[in-house]
């Protein structure tokens, strides 16, 4: 008989058969097979954060303010040591107050006092002004403590897959259906 529902309700019935068909010792091991799966990938991620000095060690580019440079979706890797120096033409990560997301622009300017206080400025490359009407009210300079990283390196578009996530929530919550099903229905051969 032809199932009811379409694909969608018979890949779900498959889904349910095939997880009936385990004994309990087949499901506890896969549920904690799930479970390693998560844990790792938050120890590796802990770990990153540990030897780059920096909170968040990958981001994604989410808009084209820093074209040519970097692209919408181009994901980058930064460090946060705060030994180095920062310097005038130097892409930074940084994080204002009142805005969730950090932004990606380049140091335009630098100013270093004798007490080793620096103050910089910041600009996307595909921006007409600088960024002081993206900081907080009355801030016209960045610190180092809104610094969340520097750009070392980057994957071009890797990062798409985030954006497409966010941009369709739906799509986001299906593919991890698709991988928590995965993971909990492979068998080991």
């Amino acid at each position: 008989w032809p199932r009811s529902g379409g694909l969608r309700g018979g890949a779900a019935m498959d889904l349910f058969g095939d997880l009936r068909r385990m004994n309990k010792r087949q499901l506890y091991y896969q549920v904690l097979n799930f479970a390693m799966i998560v844990s790792s990938a938050l120890m590796i991620w802990k770990g990153l954060i540990v030897v780059t000095g920096s909170e968040s060690p990958i981001v994604v580019v989410l808009s084209g303010s820093m074209e040519p440079a970097f692209h919408r979706g181009d994901l980058l890797f930064l460090t946060n040591f705060h030994d180095d120096p920062i310097r005038a033409g130097e892409i930074v990560v940084f994080k204002v107050e009142g805005r969730d997301i950090p932004i990606v622009h380049r140091v335009i300017k630098v100013h270093e006092k004798g007490n080793g206080n620096i103050k910089f400025l910041t600009k996307g490359d595909n921006n007409e002004v600088d960024d002081r009407g993206l900081y907080k009210e009355g801030q016209n300079w960045l610190e180092k403590k809104d610094v969340v990283g520097r750009a070392r390196g980057f994957l071009p578009y890797v990062g798409m897959v985030t954006i497409i996530m966010n941009d369709y929530p739906k799509f986001k919550y299906a593919l991890l259906a698709v991988m928590g099903a995965y993971v909990l229905l492979k068998r080991e051969s």
